[in-house]
Protein backbone atom coordinates (compact mmCIF):
# COMPACT_ATOMS: atom_id res chain seq x y z
CA UNK A 1 0.00 0.00 0.00
CA UNK A 2 1.20 3.49 -1.04
CA UNK A 3 1.34 5.38 2.41
CA UNK A 4 0.79 8.57 0.72
CA UNK A 5 -2.37 7.16 -0.08
CA UNK A 6 -3.02 6.65 3.49
CA UNK A 7 -2.46 9.42 4.68
CA UNK A 8 -3.87 11.92 2.56
CA UNK A 9 -6.76 9.72 3.64
CA UNK A 10 -5.88 10.27 6.68
CA UNK A 11 -6.27 14.00 6.16
CA UNK A 12 -9.53 14.01 4.47
CA UNK A 13 -11.01 12.31 6.99
CA UNK A 14 -9.82 14.38 9.58
CA UNK A 15 -10.72 17.42 8.02
CA UNK A 16 -14.44 16.86 6.50
CA UNK A 17 -15.53 13.23 8.33
CA UNK A 18 -15.29 14.25 11.63
CA UNK A 19 -15.58 11.52 14.02
CA UNK A 20 -18.49 9.69 14.77
CA UNK A 21 -18.57 7.40 17.87
CA UNK A 22 -21.47 4.98 16.37
CA UNK A 23 -19.34 4.27 12.82
CA UNK A 24 -16.14 3.77 14.83
CA UNK A 25 -17.98 1.09 16.72
CA UNK A 26 -19.79 -0.51 13.71
CA UNK A 27 -16.17 -0.93 12.44
CA UNK A 28 -15.27 -2.44 15.50
CA UNK A 29 -18.15 -5.07 15.45
CA UNK A 30 -16.92 -5.81 12.37
CA UNK A 31 -13.65 -6.76 13.34
CA UNK A 32 -14.74 -8.48 16.06
CA UNK A 33 -17.38 -10.55 13.77
CA UNK A 34 -14.47 -11.44 11.31
CA UNK A 35 -15.80 -9.81 8.48
CA UNK A 36 -13.49 -9.15 5.94
CA UNK A 37 -12.40 -5.68 6.21
CA UNK A 38 -13.53 -4.68 2.36
CA UNK A 39 -16.20 -1.62 3.59
CA UNK A 40 -16.02 1.53 2.13
CA UNK A 41 -13.74 4.13 4.29
CA UNK A 42 -14.88 6.81 5.94
CA UNK A 43 -14.77 9.45 3.08
CA UNK A 44 -16.01 7.37 0.75
CA UNK A 45 -19.31 6.76 2.70
CA UNK A 46 -19.60 10.27 3.39
CA UNK A 47 -19.24 10.69 -0.75
CA UNK A 48 -22.23 8.16 -0.85
CA UNK A 49 -24.67 9.87 1.75
CA UNK A 50 -24.17 13.24 -0.36
CA UNK A 51 -24.76 11.20 -3.34
CA UNK A 52 -27.97 10.80 -1.46
CA UNK A 53 -28.24 13.82 -0.19
CA UNK A 54 -27.83 15.73 -3.92
CA UNK A 55 -30.47 13.34 -5.08
CA UNK A 56 -33.67 13.72 -2.61
CA UNK A 57 -33.49 10.02 -2.47
CA UNK A 58 -36.38 8.64 -0.45
CA UNK A 59 -35.86 4.74 -1.35
CA UNK A 60 -32.49 2.80 -1.92
CA UNK A 61 -31.73 -1.00 -2.47
CA UNK A 62 -28.38 -1.51 -1.75
CA UNK A 63 -26.75 -4.82 -3.04
CA UNK A 64 -24.37 -5.87 -0.43
CA UNK A 65 -24.26 -4.87 2.74
CA UNK A 66 -21.54 -6.90 4.90
CA UNK A 67 -22.04 -5.09 8.58
CA UNK A 68 -24.07 -1.99 7.16
CA UNK A 69 -21.51 0.44 7.31
CA UNK A 70 -22.01 1.97 4.11
CA UNK A 71 -25.86 1.52 4.69
CA UNK A 72 -25.81 3.65 7.63
CA UNK A 73 -23.88 6.31 5.85
CA UNK A 74 -26.40 6.71 3.66
CA UNK A 75 -29.33 6.31 5.59
CA UNK A 76 -28.39 9.06 7.72
CA UNK A 77 -28.38 10.95 4.26
CA UNK A 78 -32.32 9.97 3.17
CA UNK A 79 -34.90 12.66 2.54
CA UNK A 80 -37.74 12.58 5.53
CA UNK A 81 -39.56 9.14 5.58
CA UNK A 82 -37.26 7.66 3.22
CA UNK A 83 -36.22 3.83 3.33
CA UNK A 84 -33.32 1.44 2.50
CA UNK A 85 -33.77 -2.44 1.60
CA UNK A 86 -29.77 -3.87 2.08
CA UNK A 87 -29.73 -7.11 0.54
CA UNK A 88 -26.75 -9.82 2.28
CA UNK A 89 -26.18 -13.43 0.98
CA UNK A 90 -24.56 -14.19 4.57
CA UNK A 91 -26.82 -15.02 7.65
CA UNK A 92 -23.63 -14.36 9.89
CA UNK A 93 -22.95 -11.05 8.05
CA UNK A 94 -26.69 -9.73 8.11
CA UNK A 95 -27.12 -10.66 11.72
CA UNK A 96 -24.24 -8.50 12.59
CA UNK A 97 -25.49 -5.29 10.20
CA UNK A 98 -28.79 -5.53 12.08
CA UNK A 99 -27.12 -5.46 15.45
CA UNK A 100 -25.32 -2.47 13.58
CA UNK A 101 -28.34 -0.96 12.10
CA UNK A 102 -29.60 -0.76 15.76
CA UNK A 103 -26.78 0.59 17.39
CA UNK A 104 -27.48 3.70 14.99
CA UNK A 105 -31.07 3.35 15.74
CA UNK A 106 -32.01 2.91 12.35
CA UNK A 107 -34.10 -0.18 12.48
CA UNK A 108 -37.22 1.54 10.89
CA UNK A 109 -35.29 3.13 8.42
CA UNK A 110 -33.10 -0.36 7.03
CA UNK A 111 -34.90 -3.48 6.14
CA UNK A 112 -31.86 -6.31 5.61
CA UNK A 113 -32.94 -8.84 3.47
CA UNK A 114 -31.08 -12.31 3.78
CA UNK A 115 -30.44 -14.72 1.35
CA UNK A 116 -28.77 -15.02 -2.46
CA UNK A 117 -29.30 -11.58 -3.93
CA UNK A 118 -30.64 -12.64 -7.15
CA UNK A 119 -33.42 -14.75 -5.34
CA UNK A 120 -34.25 -11.83 -3.59
CA UNK A 121 -34.61 -9.42 -6.27
CA UNK A 122 -37.03 -11.86 -7.86
CA UNK A 123 -38.71 -11.84 -4.88
CA UNK A 124 -38.74 -8.26 -4.44
CA UNK A 125 -40.48 -8.23 -8.13
CA UNK A 126 -43.30 -10.51 -7.41
CA UNK A 127 -44.22 -8.97 -4.51
CA UNK A 128 -44.21 -5.40 -6.74
CA UNK A 129 -41.80 -3.45 -5.10
CA UNK A 130 -41.47 0.36 -6.25
CA UNK A 131 -38.99 1.83 -8.66
CA UNK A 132 -35.83 3.13 -6.24
CA UNK A 133 -34.36 6.47 -6.34
CA UNK A 134 -30.73 5.31 -5.66
CA UNK A 135 -29.26 1.58 -6.34
CA UNK A 136 -25.77 1.33 -4.70
CA UNK A 137 -23.89 -1.91 -6.20
CA UNK A 138 -21.39 -3.68 -3.90
CA UNK A 139 -21.46 -7.27 -4.14
CA UNK A 140 -19.98 -10.55 -5.46
CA UNK A 141 -18.29 -9.03 -8.64
CA UNK A 142 -19.08 -11.80 -11.33
CA UNK A 143 -22.66 -11.14 -10.91
CA UNK A 144 -22.65 -7.88 -11.09
CA UNK A 145 -24.12 -7.87 -15.08
CA UNK A 146 -27.07 -9.79 -13.35
CA UNK A 147 -27.12 -6.78 -10.87
CA UNK A 148 -27.43 -4.32 -13.27
CA UNK A 149 -30.45 -5.58 -15.09
CA UNK A 150 -32.17 -5.70 -12.03
CA UNK A 151 -30.89 -2.07 -11.25
CA UNK A 152 -33.02 -1.14 -14.66
CA UNK A 153 -35.86 -2.59 -13.36
CA UNK A 154 -36.09 -1.12 -10.52
CA UNK A 155 -34.95 1.70 -11.71
CA UNK A 156 -37.33 5.29 -13.03
CA UNK A 157 -35.71 7.98 -15.05
CA UNK A 158 -33.75 10.16 -12.68
CA UNK A 159 -33.03 6.79 -10.57
CA UNK A 160 -29.33 7.36 -9.49
CA UNK A 161 -26.87 3.39 -10.10
CA UNK A 162 -23.83 3.75 -8.18
CA UNK A 163 -21.17 0.55 -8.51
CA UNK A 164 -18.11 -0.01 -6.47
CA UNK A 165 -14.74 -1.79 -6.96
CA UNK A 166 -14.85 -1.23 -10.62
CA UNK A 167 -11.60 -0.52 -11.61
CA UNK A 168 -10.04 -3.26 -9.22
CA UNK A 169 -6.40 -2.15 -9.48
CA UNK A 170 -6.52 -1.74 -12.46
CA UNK A 171 -7.34 -4.86 -14.11
CA UNK A 172 -10.43 -4.25 -15.42
CA UNK A 173 -8.08 -2.46 -19.10
CA UNK A 174 -6.86 -6.29 -19.17
CA UNK A 175 -9.03 -8.31 -22.03
CA UNK A 176 -7.19 -11.42 -21.44
CA UNK A 177 -7.83 -11.56 -17.54
CA UNK A 178 -9.43 -14.95 -15.91
CA UNK A 179 -10.32 -13.70 -13.15
CA UNK A 180 -14.11 -14.10 -13.01
CA UNK A 181 -14.24 -10.39 -10.79
CA UNK A 182 -12.97 -9.16 -12.96
CA UNK A 183 -14.77 -10.29 -16.35
CA UNK A 184 -17.78 -9.33 -14.32
CA UNK A 185 -17.24 -6.11 -14.25
CA UNK A 186 -15.81 -5.94 -17.82
CA UNK A 187 -19.55 -7.51 -19.31
CA UNK A 188 -20.88 -4.84 -16.15
CA UNK A 189 -19.11 -2.05 -18.41
CA UNK A 190 -19.77 -3.44 -21.42
CA UNK A 191 -23.76 -3.47 -21.01
CA UNK A 192 -23.34 0.34 -19.81
CA UNK A 193 -21.13 1.59 -22.70
CA UNK A 194 -24.16 3.06 -24.96
CA UNK A 195 -27.30 1.98 -23.25
CA UNK A 196 -30.21 3.40 -24.58
CA UNK A 197 -31.38 4.65 -21.29
CA UNK A 198 -28.28 5.08 -18.83
CA UNK A 199 -25.50 7.78 -18.89
CA UNK A 200 -22.72 6.34 -17.37
CA UNK A 201 -18.66 7.25 -16.07
CA UNK A 202 -16.56 5.80 -13.59
CA UNK A 203 -13.22 7.14 -11.79
CA UNK A 204 -10.38 5.84 -10.75
CA UNK A 205 -9.75 5.99 -6.79
CA UNK A 206 -6.68 5.57 -4.15
CA UNK A 207 -6.27 5.94 -0.85
CA UNK A 208 -5.94 3.63 1.97
CA UNK A 209 -8.11 0.62 0.41
CA UNK A 210 -5.71 0.19 -2.32
CA UNK A 211 -6.73 1.58 -6.23
CA UNK A 212 -9.91 1.28 -7.28
CA UNK A 213 -13.20 3.29 -8.30
CA UNK A 214 -16.90 4.29 -8.45
CA UNK A 215 -19.33 3.82 -11.67
CA UNK A 216 -22.01 6.22 -11.37
CA UNK A 217 -25.14 6.67 -13.75
CA UNK A 218 -28.19 8.15 -14.58
CA UNK A 219 -31.21 6.29 -15.30
CA UNK A 220 -32.96 8.58 -18.81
Amino acid sequence: MNPVWEQVDEYIVDRLCPNDRVLDEVIVANRKADLPEIDVTANQGKFLQLLVQIKGAKRILEIGTLGAYSTIWMARGLSEGGRIITLELSPHHAEVAKKNIARAGLEQTIEVRTGDALEQLAQMEKEGVEPFDLIFIDADKPNNPNYLRWALHFSRPGTVIVGDNVIRNGEIADRHSTDPRVQGVRTFYDMLSGHPNVSATALQTVGSKGYDGFMIGIVK
